[in-house]
């Protein structure tokens, strides 16, 4: 339901009762650190969402052995976050050791084997290796195009990482393609306000932008802004990108004190929610200086 500060209250109250009656390096507490982790994740709050993960993958360490997928799990949520916080090599060190498990531990065509490739290929499309990137999200899609049926979120998931890449290569109309196969997915899977909708309007907004058609980028990167402001906390970085994107469609059309209007959003939103050297707050310095 998105209500994050209520969900993270009754984790916090129940990791309490755990910590009295449980000794200190139980699964069941690893299990209830990782779950507090994942809740500051999807509220932005990196730092914090680093902390519990960490405290989890101790424990974990500890009483699992070394190729248990719950420990590859474990990999992959501290990689996320780091990737999340633009630490790009740190997040591509705990992807891989999370991969290096289930490589191991799983049949070649599982579902979990996909998103653990595509969660690479994440990492060198944020690093702009494209065809590096690309190469990793096409494992991933062989293996989701195996193992589910057509309509599944996950296959939306993979469409979508793969014009990224098409749309980061500067190969738009193929990038649409892909976003437009995600987006049909979607609509149909997931309710009006889900925040996969919202990027999946921001996405097609995107390549709408990059090939000048900016009444069209405009409507696309408001509809997701519409479901944003209702499904994320006023904090969040994904809303900080939002009017980041909008800003720049306005500096696009000659429209600067528009543009100047949603960079300032964007900035104030970055400045409080990342680390002073991610490279998104350099972007949303360098939108404002580019107006001025």
């Amino acid at each position: 339901m998105g209500d994050y500060s209520k969900a993270l209250e009754l984790y916090e109250k129940s990791h309490k009762i755990l910590e009295k009656a449980l000794p200190s390096n139980h699964p069941d507490l690893a299990t209830s650190y990782g779950t507090i982790g994942q809740v500051y994740n999807d509220m932005g709050d990196y730092p914090k969402a680093l902390e519990f993960y960490e405290k989890s993958h101790k424990i974990l360490e500890k009483t699992l052995p070394s190729n248990h997928p719950n420990l590859a799990t474990s990999n992959s949520n501290i990689g996320r976050v780091y990737n999340n916080m633009g630490d790009y090599l740190k997040a591509l060190e705990f992807y891989e050791k999370s991969h290096q498990i289930y490589e191991k531990a799983l049949p070649s065509n599982h579902p979990d084997l996909a998103t653990s490739y595509g969660n690479i290929g994440g990492v060198y499309s944020d690093m702009g290796d494209y065809s590096k990137a690309l190469e990793f999200y096409e494992k991933s899609h062989k293996i989701y195009e195996k193992a589910l049926p057509s309509n599944h979120p996950s296959l939306a998931t993979s469409y979508s990482n793969i014009g990224g890449v098409y749309s980061g290569m500067g190969d738009y109309s193929k990038a649409l393609e892909f976003y437009e196969k995600s987006h049909k997915i979607w609509e149909k899977a997931l309710p009006s306000n889900h925040p996969d909708l919202a990027t999946s309007y921001s996405n097609v907004g995107q390549v709408y932008n990059n090939m000048g058609h900016y009444s069209k980028a405009l409507e696309f990167y408001e509809k997701s802004l519409q479901i944003k402001e209702k499904a994320l906390p006023s904090n969040h970085p994904d809303l900080a990108t939002s009017y980041g994107n909008i800003g720049q469609v306005y500096y696009n059309m000659g429209d600067y004190s528009k543009a100047l209007e949603f960079y300032e959003k964007d900035l104030e939103i970055t400045k409080k929610a990342l680390s002073s050297n991610h490279p998104n707050l350099a972007t949303s310095y360098n939108n404002i200086a580019a107006v001025y």
